[in-house]
């Protein structure tokens, strides 16, 4: 029975991975659309007000109170890197940089993530979480090589989008001891506040560009807020509690893939066969990583001793070794 729930748990946490990478994924079209009509600050305040609505909306309808003294270290340094630093980094970087460099950059994150997760978390470096790692960022490579522009990125740009991918990692990190004494909606409803009230400096441009801004736009902006952000962002959390960081770093290896889908989809941008090869090692990379089948390997037989049963076999399992 324990096994049987353990294992549905599991199923539920991939589920909640499966919501945040897709949503994640339709951020970058919606950033596409209302970046043109709104500055990077504007559009981050923007964005994180609309999600700090509806997330005090749940939060006050499941009356899950205020989060544990031991979570706020955790909920405030995300709540400043995060979902401050990184949404404004990001929508800077992605305005000097074509999206295929962003997209390149941005993807060093989930290895910062194992990296630091299995230092200061104290998680390791599994070998298929690593070789998984790298066939995805193989796959991200790639991508963005083959979605790049022909003019020169600027380096502004690109070290934005760096600074991006080291406040995303530096987040994660701080989230997951957080999440052993708050839920998911907790976090997120203050970690998106705190980000929230870092960005208001911004407020200015928000209500002036948003007088001329077209609907279009506005609406992206709350769409940001409502679905990759509130959304997103508590599955997010609900799986990250239920696994490792690294795991869940190496999981959004799967949104370049799922760029290139939308883009073709919802954009009319029709990938190339090298782009679409690159979406793929990103989608084996994440299946790698998270695969829970255990390593074999082969050892030399053993010659038995007389009188014993001989094996007919020298292929073990690697956990059934000490």
């Amino acid at each position: 029975m324990q096994q049987d729930s353990g294992a549905r748990v599991g199923k539920l946490a991939v589920a909640a991975a499966t919501v945040t990478v897709v949503l994640w994924a339709s951020a970058f079209v919606a950033i596409r659309s209302a970046g043109a009509e709104y500055s990077p600050g504007a559009l981050a305040l923007g964005r994180l007000l609309s999600g700090t609505v509806v997330l005090g909306a749940l939060w006050l309808v499941r009356r899950e109170g205020l989060p544990p003294k031991a979570a706020w270290p955790g909920i405030v340094t995300a709540g400043l890197l995060w979902f401050g630093a990184y949404m404004v980094a990001l929508n800077w970087g992605e305005q000097l940089v074509d999206a295929g460099t962003a997209a390149l950059v941005v993807n060093i994150g989930p290895i910062l993530i194992a990296l630091l997760g299995g230092w200061l978390l104290k998680e390791g470096l599994p070998p298929r979480l690593m070789t998984g790692m790298a066939v995805s960022f193989t796959g991200a490579a790639v991508v963005g090589l083959s979605m790049s522009g022909e003019g020169r990125s600027s380096v502004g740009g690109v070290l934005l989008c760096l600074l991006a991918a080291v406040t995303y990692a530096a987040g994660v990190v701080s989230q997951k001891p957080a999440l052993r004494h708050a839920s998911a909606l907790q976090f997120t409803t203050f970690a998106c506040a705190i980000g929230a009230l870092a960005c208001l400096p911004f407020s200015g441009q928000l209500v002036a560009q948003a007088a001329d801004a077209p609907a279009g736009a506005t609406l992206n902006m709350i769409y940001l807020g409502v679905f990759p952000t509130a959304i997103a962002f508590t599955t997010w959390g609900y799986a990250l509690a239920r696994t490792s960081a690294g795991k869940m770093g190496a999981t959004t290896y799967a949104a370049p893939a799922l760029v290139v889908a939308m883009s073709w989809l919802f954009l009319g941008e029709v990938p190339g066969l090298i782009t679409l090869a690159g979406g793929l090692l990103c989608l084996a990379g994440v299946a790698v990583s998270r695969s829970t089948r255990p390593l074999r390997r082969r050892v030399p037989p053993v010659t038995p001793e007389p009188g014993a049963p001989e094996s007919h076999s020298g292929l073990i399992d690697a956990h059934t070794r000490d």
